[in-house]
């Protein structure tokens, strides 16, 4: 099977996917209500799509092509009161978090789609263990190459995005001690992680082409990388957030990754090597397990210094880009959260000390996501 060609799309429009919990009102556990709430929308216009995910316990929403953050924040906003609304009839609640709190992945039901089906055959209990919640961006590039560019210059910032976004504090009921745990789940499948180091789609489809060959892969949607190309979109697609608890933070974050876009593939501010990776999975593992406060080595110089401290940093660089984009206003949000250094996990466990159970923390959640 050859890699589809890749289109050529309009540099820096935009797409964001949440995956959002589906929980019960009684105690607050993932409830299977996935397929009754896509037959409830199924005739209602909206201004992207719902589909459902691998669990019954799972929905999850895609904008349009957006090209600003104003219009990612009125997508996504249209597309969560008509989920809450259709939630509300069926007296079950939403929520962001990367991870539910307390449920059991065992209790979990596929939903009933050929490819979740398959998946599920294929990698046994950890599909079930799947059931965790992430916020993908995709960002549009004007050919492969710059794609490819533009993934590997992004890498670089894979720590922003972690720290920013990190909402799975709780696994089963119990404290992780991580900001991000849902990535744990994800690195447990095989071909997740980075992507090979090549800066030309020739080379990428040499690439593609042997790991076809082997019989591992048949299309782009096998590799679980944390940014991937998307040849048919013309994008690459940034996947290592955590969903956030609420539709503003999923919208700043996504404007901060499309200035940055625009910073890395007009500046060329990077000289990229092989090596920029040698410190990329240990920067990685700092974002999940510390957050905003959480060291980041720079490849390149060796500094180190506190994620939050780079993303203060990065901004005053993104700024003119920000204003062409007309995005200073989430720009202003990514700063505040970068100098409270208190992301969503800092929030959930707030509200886990004041209260002292889990249930009534998913229960402010889904108040949250309400808006």
């Amino acid at each position: 099977m050859a890699l589809e060609p890749f289109i050529n799309s309009e540099p820096f429009t935009f797409g964001i996917e949440l995956e959002i919990q589906v929980v019960n009102t009684h105690d607050y556990d993932l409830t299977k209500a996935a397929s009754d709430l896509m037959r409830l929308i199924k005739d209602q216009k909206a201004p992207g799509v719902v589909t459902p995910e691998i669990t019954e316990s799972m929905i999850e929403l895609s904008t349009g092509i957006c090209r600003s953050h104003a219009q990612a924040l009125d997508e996504l906003r249209a597309l969560r009161d008509m989920l809450v609304c259709a939630a509300d009839q069926l007296n079950v609640g939403l929520c962001g978090g990367g991870t539910h709190a307390f449920q059991q992945w065992n209790e979990r039901q596929i939903f009933d789609m050929p490819r979740f089906q398959y998946l599920s055959e294929l990698y046994g209990y950890l599909a079930k263990q799947f059931t965790v919640f992430g916020q993908h961006v995709h960002v549009g590039c004007p050919d492969a190459d710059s794609a490819l560019f533009l993934l590997h210059s992004m890498s670089r910032y894979i720590p922003h995005f972690i720290a920013l976004s990190a909402s799975s504090p709780y696994v089963q009921g119990v404290d992780t001690g991580f900001h991000s745990a849902r990535l744990n789940s994800v690195f447990a499948f095989p071909l997740s992680g980075r992507a090979p180091y090549e800066l030309t789609w020739e080379g990428f489809e040499t690439y593609f082409s042997k790991m076809v060959s082997t019989g591992v892969v048949n299309s782009m949607k096998d590799f679980y990388w944390d940014i991937r190309p998307k040849p048919g979109y013309g994008t690459i697609e940034v996947r290592v957030m955590d969903t956030p608890l609420s539709i503003d933070r999923a919208a700043a974050i996504a404007s901060y990754i499309q200035a940055l876009a625009r910073y890395l593939l007009l500046d060329r501010p990077l000289t990229l090597s092989e090596d920029d990776y040698l410190v990329y999975t240990f920067n990685r593992f700092e974002a999940c397990r510390f957050g905003l406060s959480g060291v980041l080595v720079n490849p390149q110089t060796r500094e180190r210094r506190t994620i939050g401290e780079d993303i203060l940093a990065t901004l005053a660089a993104l700024e003119p880009h920000a204003r062409a984009l007309g995005s200073i206003g989430a720009l202003t949000d990514i700063e505040r959260i970068a100098r409270g250094g208190e992301n969503d996990a800092t929030w959930l466990r707030n509200v886990f000390s004041q209260e002292q159970s889990l249930p009534e923390v998913v229960r402010q959640q889904t108040l949250r996501w309400r808006g």
